[in-house]
C-alpha cells in the first residue's frame, strides 16, 4: 500500500480520537476552550517536531517565501472559519442534515485543487469520489432522510460553506508544501505545520482573552488533557501535511473519510449502539470507493 495511502488512514483515525478527546475537554472549557486547546497545546509540539528534525538532520528547515505565507495564511483561516461553521450547526434544528452536506468537503477540494493548483484527477477518481460522498452521506444523514424542502435551507447552505473551507484549507496546506524550494516531503510537511498551528494559537489566544472572562486562564490550568489533546491533533495534522506533500487533496481526503467507518466502530464497541442497515451500506459504499480511488490513481 502507497504511503500516503497509509498516512492518510493513520490521520483519520488520530482525529477521530482527538474529537473524542476535544467534546470530554469542552464540558469543563466550553466550546471556545475546547476548540481552542486542539491549536494552543499543538502549536509548541509542532515546533517541537521541527526542531528535533532539524537538529536529527543536523540542517535548516526550508526558508519561506511569500507563497508559502500566503498558503498558510489562506489555510489556517478557512479552518479555523469551518470550525466556526460547524459550531454554529448546533443551533439548527435539522443538525444531523446539515451535517451531512458537509461532507460535500471532498469534491469541493477536487475543485478547489484543479482551479488553485493545478491537480488533475481522472475520470474513474471523480466517480470514486462521487460514490463516497452517496456513502458517507448515507451514514452522516438523519433517520427520516433528508427532506426536500431542506436542500438548499439555512442549515445546508452552512453545511455547504463548511466543506467548502475544509476543502479550501486543505488545498491550501498542499500548496504551502509544495511552495518550499527544498526538504523532502516530512520536513516541508512539518515546517508548514508548525508555521499553520502557530498561527492559529496565536488568533485563538486572542478570541479568547476577548471573549468571556477566564477563558484563557481555564485553558492553561486545563494543561494535562489539553497536551494529550494537543499531541493527538498534531499528530493527525502532520499525517495530513505528509500525505498533501505526497498526492493531491481531494484523493487524500477521499481516503480520510474512512473516518466514518472508525466512527461508527466506536459507537459499538464503546457504547453498545447497534448500526442501522443504511449506516452499514454507507460504510460498504465508503470502502469501495476509497478502493477505487487508489485504484484510479496509481
Amino acid at each position: 500500500m502507497e504511503t500516503w495511502v497509509l498516512l492518510a488512514v493513520g490521520a483519520a483515525f488520530l482525529q477521530n480520537l482527538r474529537f473524542a478527546l476535544q467534546k470530554r475537554l469542552a464540558g469543563a472549557l466550553g466550546s471556545a476552550g475546547g476548540a481552542g486547546a486542539r491549536f494552543v497545546f499543538a502549536a509548541p509540539l509542532a515546533a517541537a517536531a521541527l526542531l528535533g528534525l532539524c537538529l536529527a538532520r543536523d540542517a535548516a528547515p526550508p526558508a519561506p517565501n511569500l507563497a508559502f505565507l500566503g498558503f498558510c495564511v489562506g489555510g489556517g483561516l478557512a479552518q479555523m472559519a469551518a470550525t466556526r461553521l460547524i459550531v454554529g450547526l448546533f443551533a439548527q434544528r435539522n443538525f444531523a442534515a446539515a451535517m451531512a452536506y458537509t461532507k460535500t468537503e471532498t469534491l469541493q477540494t477536487a475543485l478547489f485543487g484543479a482551479l488553485l493548483l493545478g491537480d488533475a484527477l481522472p475520470l474513474p477518481a471523480w466517480g470514486a469520489i462521487g460514490l463516497g460522498i452517496v456513502g458517507v452521506v448515507l451514514i452522516s444523514s438523519p433517520p427520516e432522510g433528508i427532506r426536500a424542502g431542506a436542500l438548499l435551507d439555512r442549515g445546508a447552505l452552512i453545511g455547504i460553506a463548511s466543506g467548502g473551507l475544509f476543502g479550501l484549507s486543505a488545498v491550501a496546506y498542499r500548496g504551502a508544501t509544495l511552495s518550499l524550494p527544498e526538504g523532502d516531503a516530512a520536513m516541508r510537511a512539518i515546517t508548514a505545520l508548525a508555521a499553520v498551528t502557530l498561527l492559529q494559537a496565536i488568533l485563538t489566544l486572542g478570541q479568547l482573552e476577548l471573549g468571556r472572562r477566564g477563558d484563557v486562564a481555564r485553558l492553561i490550568r486545563a494543561w494535562r488533557p489539553g497536551i494529550v489533546v494537543g499531541v493527538t491533533g498534531v499528530s493527525a495534522s502532520l499525517g495530513w501535511f505528509c500525505a498533501f506533500a505526497l498526492r493531491d487533496a481531494a484523493s487524500v481526503r477521499m481516503v480520510g473519510q474512512v473516518e466514518v467507518a472508525f466512527t461508527l466502530a466506536a459507537s459499538i464497541l464503546m457504547f453498545g449502539e447497534r448500526p442501522g442497515r443504511r449506516e452499514l451500506a454507507g460504510v460498504l459504499l465508503v470502502s469501495a470507493a476509497i478502493v477505487a480511488l487508489v485504484l484510479a490513481t496509481t
